[in-house]
């Protein structure tokens, strides 16, 4: 378990935005990819670095919808991707790297959240395969540009939601135990969280850094499996014409898109993070360690830090995607 897992009192807060922590940054001649960069929180981080100067790369399944939404904003270069397709996560990788340029960042912002059981084409559960499968295999093939930055940063958005399960490494794919979309959910966000802690280990040598990032309570297009009932336990009731009337202590925990892509974005910049990194981070600070079954709001549960778990999900996570890294 990392000793780095401890706030630094970054000067930054829950309310901070994307703009606010990105201030006075300069990414001119940076060049980034940003999976999910069209939707939800993904389009403010692309906008944040964009603004700065950055290259944004964006992967899209839906080139119309990622065209619409960043519609605007400059520096957005678009390729075709899906996380749940291995020769796709192949040729996005290998048209990057035939370009020749370096990675400076790499913000694994895709993902999907409490779905019916469903598998990919390998039979793989698709939150497992997408939100984390998906980025390793992804990482891994992109090594080279990440090397050549000389400076590169990772970053994984994880959630909160990784205290809902560890990960099961005898069952990660629910062919045995009964499917719960939440537990799957859990163990795909205790993997993004795993996977940034292993990737730092294995990185930092050639000076890449990575960070697991909770982005907080957002309502975007992320939700749209959920029920009604899961609606009405965060404090949400869903109407018929898509309406939505959300508790008073709800709105409270909610943040808007600004506020929730502002943790990846300090993940990515920050000078406050030099020379770290393996941390899972929230609020735009590394997040305190707390013990497995705290209720409170901030913290990260152990299971999501261990160093043990971090290299059998690395191990697991080679011989399900036939892929390794050149560190």
């Amino acid at each position: 378990m990392t000793t780095e897992q401890q706030p630094i009192h970054s000067g930054f807060n829950a309310k901070s935005t994307a703009r606010d922590v990105i201030a006075g940054i300069d990414l001119r001649g940076k060049i980034a990819i940003v999976t999910g960069g069209y939707s939800g929180i993904g389009v403010e981080t692309t906008r944040a670095l964009s603004e700065a100067g950055a290259t944004v790369v964006v992967p899209v399944r839906t080139r119309a919808k990622a065209e619409a939404n960043l519609a605007g904003i400059a520096r957005v270069e678009l390729a075709p991707l899906d996380l749940l397709d291995p020769e796709a996560i192949d040729r996005f990788a290998e048209g990057f790297l035939a370009s020749g340029r370096p990675l400076h960042m790499l913000v694994n912002s895709a993902g999907v959240m409490a779905s019916p059981l469903t598998r990919d084409g390998r039979g793989y559960e698709v939150q497992f395969s997408g939100n984390h499968l998906g980025h390793f295999q992804l990482t891994a093939r992109l090594w080279p540009a990440l090397a050549k930055a000389r400076g590169a940063r990772v970053v994984a958005v994880s959630s909160r939601g990784h205290r809902f399960a560890p990960v099961d490494f005898a069952d990660p794919n629910f062919e045995k135990r009964a499917y719960d979309k939440w537990k799957a959910y859990g163990q795909s966000k205790t993997a993004n969280a795993l996977f940034a802690f292993g990737l730092d280990e294995r990185g930092k040598a050639s000076g890449v850094r990575a960070f697991s990032v909770h982005p907080g309570a957002i309502i975007t297009d992320l939700v749209r499996h959920l029920t009604d009932d899961d609606f009405k336990a965060f404090g949400i009731t869903r109407h018929a014409d898509g309406g939505m009337d959300v508790s008073e202590e709800s709105q409270r925990s909610f943040r808007n898109v600004e506020e929730g892509a502002a943790t990846s974005v300090w993940c990515a910049t920050s000078q406050k993070l030099d020379g770290r990194g393996g941390v899972y981070c929230e609020d735009c600070d590394i997040s305190p360690l707390v013990p497995e079954g705290h209720t409170g709001p901030t913290g990260v549960w152990p299971w999501a830090c261990d160093s043990q778990a971090a290299g059998k999900l690395w191990a697991l996570s080679e011989r399900l995607t036939g892929c390794s890294f050149a560190a």
